[in-house]
């Protein structure tokens, strides 16, 4: 009598050779192991398909897989849009009614009311793209949806519920705005507005348990049959943290979509006061957008660290194996994220009186940005031909090859978040001089606060090449919180600096160099293009198998891409979303002007995190 474990590698090895499984069945057993939690239940749903009914038709000469990965990118990117804007319009709407300008107020309530009403258009065409992606599925791959639809049938009455739910909120939300224009009602509005995320937020985690049971499947047995814990089937080991990874993908990805439509507007504006708005709105929505960002490489680590701690050998495919130069260009892409955000703060600058006495620490900054994106995109391994490996005397490179490892990297990106933290603290002094008694104190404060972090984050990368990888992961907890520590503590200080600060001049909205726009627009494309490569990553990690080690593709036609075609429609699939999106903003902004209030040349401090210019 053979233990589940020997039935799994029997079942594993049929499937990825193509061969058909003829080992014992165990539809009729009382009892059976749970392949990741190891608990006993009663098998309760279907058994994964056998191997000669996942060989799937091709439509011609195209493989189908290649549109189910069109039309399921698309559907994710709307889905992540629809998710986001919410969260912006209910953060806008809260800065209103805090705010005690009246004029930013109502320019505040204004923009999210705008983006509502896009978000109820997005959210009609991401019902319209998801009806047709589960038809795809069920056409395409009749056996994968039937499995997936037995094993989860639980969980379907609610999803529905919750998409409705999120369905019906939005509409009350966006036709409630004009109907609850006082105060008190207002304040109801923005809990609507709040309950609207949270269950949107239900929604992307019910949505992301088909994902990530599909790179570590729980919850069933060694023949993928569902085993009655429905929290162990929701719970799979890579549950929470892709969660989170998504979570703040979606807001990038929303945040840079508002982004380049900022930027469009900016550069076909007629007017001044219109230039200056949409230039305001690039403003606010980069600052979201990388609010989402710096978390984003500690929960890319979560999620990675998560993938070795369930199969060593995925974690191994993903960054030391087939995916390892996608990973490499990702890797460029965030490089060039903050390096575009320092430089468009620094061209901000320039609509700012009194800006230019900050430039000379600019050329500091920017020599130390590009030494620790030099070390983040610098592979373990090189390219190399079979002599240069004889010359270097092994596979890495003696000395480029300490960069490669992710003790290097983690105190790379480190510092790239805390160089950017700082460029933004600039930013914010750059039209005030201080008045306080303190500054001189305030400041050395600031300089060894900054030092000892990077000190601390450096020794934490020094001192992970002599542990072992296993237990060098996790440096990067106490250096994501030197890093934290160091912002919270830098931002909260600098406030307290600036109060009472002689202001220079107002901010000249509008004034930005075009080069700076430019680069804003550069971001904006990145945002959506890593969204798009990373995602294709973490998919690809399951190579030929639909759901790892329990069901895989295995017709004769499959492959998986390499770097050149997956770029190829990780643009594509970006242009077209971009495209779908712009085109719905500007069908709801036709015959309507955004609410502007008053000149924006007037503005005397920076928004979304004002600092009143005199204070007692």
């Amino acid at each position: 009598m053979h233990d589940d474990d020997t039935f799994r590698d029997q079942r594993c090895v049929a499937i990825a050779l193509g061969y058909g499984w003829d080992g014992p069945d165990l539809s009729f057993a009382e009892s059976s192991t749970d392949v990741y939690f190891g608990t006993e239940g009663t098998p309760q749903g279907p058994a994964a398909p056998a191997p000669h009914e996942t060989v799937y038709p091709r439509i011609g000469s195209l493989d189908s897989r290649l549109l189910v990965w069109f039309v399921t990118q698309q559907h994710t990117y709307f889905g992540g849009f629809v998710l986001a804007l919410p969260l912006f319009c209910a953060l806008l709407e809260f800065l209103g009614l805090i705010t005690k300008k009246p004029a930013l107020a109502l320019r505040y309530d204004g923009l999210a009311r705008d983006l509502a009403k896009v978000a109820v258009l997005a959210l009609s065409v991401t019902a319209l793209i998801g009806s047709l992606m589960l038809t795809m599925f069920i056409t395409l791959y009749p056996s994968f949806m039937q499995y997936m639809g037995g094993t989860f049938k639980g969980f379907m009455p609610a999803y529905a519920a919750v998409f409705v739910g999120e369905s019906l909120l939005l509409i009350v939300y966006y036709y409630g705005w004009n109907r609850m224009t006082d105060r008190g009602m207002k304040w109801i509005h923005a809990a609507i507005g709040i309950l609207t995320n949270i269950v949107g937020t239900a929604l992307l985690m019910m949505a992301n348990a088909w994902s990530a049971f599909m790179m570590s499947p729980a919850g069933v047995d060694a023949q993928g049959r569902f085993l009655g814990n429905a929290w162990h089937l929701l719970h799979s080991a890579l549950w929470n943290p892709l969660n989170v990874h998504r979570f703040l993908a979606d807001i990038m990805s929303g945040g840079a979509v508002v982004l380049a439509y900022a930027c469009y507007r900016f550069f076909t504006s007629k007017t001044d006061e219109e230039r200056a708005y949409f230039d305001w709105v690039g403003y606010v929505f980069l600052f979201v957008t990388v609010c989402a960002l710096i978390p984003m490489p500690f929960a890319g680590y979560w999620l990675m660290k998560s993938v070795f701690v369930f199969r060593q050998t995925m974690g191994v495919t993903m960054m030391g194996g087939l995916l390892t130069w996608l990973f490499v260009v990702q890797a460029l892409l965030i490089g060039v994220l903050f390096l575009g955000i320092n430089y468009y703060l620094w061209q901000s600058m320039a609509r700012i009186k009194g800006g230019e006495r900050y430039q000379p620490y600019y050329q500091f900054l920017l020599g130390v940005l590009m030494l620790a994106l030099f070390v983040w995109l610098t592979p373990h391994t090189l390219l190399t031909s079979a002599s240069e490996v004889k010359a270097m005397g092994g596979a890495q490179h003696p000395v480029i090859g300490n960069y490669g490892v992710m003790s290097a990297k983690n105190g790379a990106v480190n510092i790239l978040i805390l160089v950017t933290a700082l460029s933004f603290l600039y930013y914010r002094r750059a039209n005030r001089t201080m008045t306080i008694s303190w500054g001189r104190t305030g400041n050395t404060i600031l300089t060894i606060l900054y030092i000892i972090g990077v000190l601390n984050i450096l020794w934490l990368s020094i001192y992970g090449f002599y542990l072992p990888a296993k237990v060098r992961v996790g440096l990067s907890a106490p250096q994501a919180f030197t890093t934290f520590t160091v912002i919270v503590i830098g931002v909260v200080l600098n406030r307290r600096m600036l109060r009472g600060a002689v202001v220079h001049g107002p901010i000249q909205w509008g004034k930005i160099p075009l080069r700076g726009m430019v680069g804003l627009f550069g971001l904006a494309a990145s945002f959506s293009w890593v969204m798009g490569l990373m995602g294709y990553i973490r998919s690809s990690g399951r190579l030929s198998w639909h759901i790892s080690e329990l069901m895989a593709d295995v017709s004769p036609w499959a492959f998986t891409p390499d770097l050149q075609y997956a770029t190829k429609m990780v643009t594509l699939n970006m242009v077209v979303f971009w495209a779908a999106v712009l085109l719905l903003f500007w069908m709801c902004e036709r015959g309507q002007q955004p609410v502007m209030g008053e000149e924006f040349r007037e503005e005397q401090v920076p928004l979304l995190s004002p600092v009143p210019s005199q204070e007692t």
